[in-house]
């Protein structure tokens, strides 16, 4: 991510020096209340703006979404671009998250705790390849989210989705076992049964 200039200062971020995290980083709820131009997550203290998605990228985020919402069962929810704390330090905005609301002030909440999450997904981007093949995978792993969904194309504008197991032991992912890789139609028992077209997802 390169030198970021850092400062002593504390108390709230303003949009003047938001840029300008202090030394030790942000919190959240030091940078919470910002108004900024663009969408944005806090990595490891430091804001950090989320590229541009196209049509494409927003169909297939919110068709599977829809899937989700169809299929769930109690007591999961399913919500899309929804900001997900990890740490104080660490709030991600997955594409799309299935989670656990049980025992949540949903009315005071502005994250969803990581510790409620049981699936995480990707929809890559041109510039979000980086983050979503190997950072957001590896933040998740670490704080024992079951699954994990990275959803691209491929070199015949299939549309394919890798589909990872949490080991709790090394709190790392491994390829679901018995589909690693989906094509055409998604099939799977994990967070809970549910069946996805991918081709009629970009079937525009």
């Amino acid at each position: 991510m390169g030198a970021v200039m850092t400062t002593p200062q504390r108390g709230r971020a303003t949009e003047d020096n938001w840029m300008f995290p202090p030394t030790l980083g942000w919190t959240f709820d030091q940078v919470k209340h910002l108004e900024l131009p663009f969408d944005w997550e806090l990595v490891d203290g430091v804001i950090v703006a989320r590229g541009q998605t196209n049509v494409w990228h927003n169909e297939v985020r919110d068709g599977i979404g829809d899937a989700l919402k169809a299929a769930r069962v109690s007591p999961y929810r399913v919500l899309t671009e929804q900001c997900v704390m990890v740490d104080d330090q660490n709030v991600s905005k997955p594409d799309v998250i299935v989670y656990d609301p049980r025992k949540l002030n949903l009315f005071e909440a502005d994250c969803i705790p990581v510790a409620k999450l049981a699936l995480a997904i990707e929809v890559v981007s041109p510039g979000s390849r980086q983050d979503d093949r190997v950072r957001k995978p590896a933040l998740f792993a670490t704080a024992k989210v079951p699954c994990y969904w990275r959803v691209e194309l491929d070199r015949d504008q299939q549309l394919t989705v890798h589909e990872y197991w949490l080991n709790a032991d090394t709190r790392s992912y491994f390829p679901a076992p018995l589909h690693p890789v989906h094509h055409d139609k998604l099939v799977t028992e994990m967070p809970f049964p549910v069946e996805i077209d991918l081709d009629a997802l970009v079937a525009f």
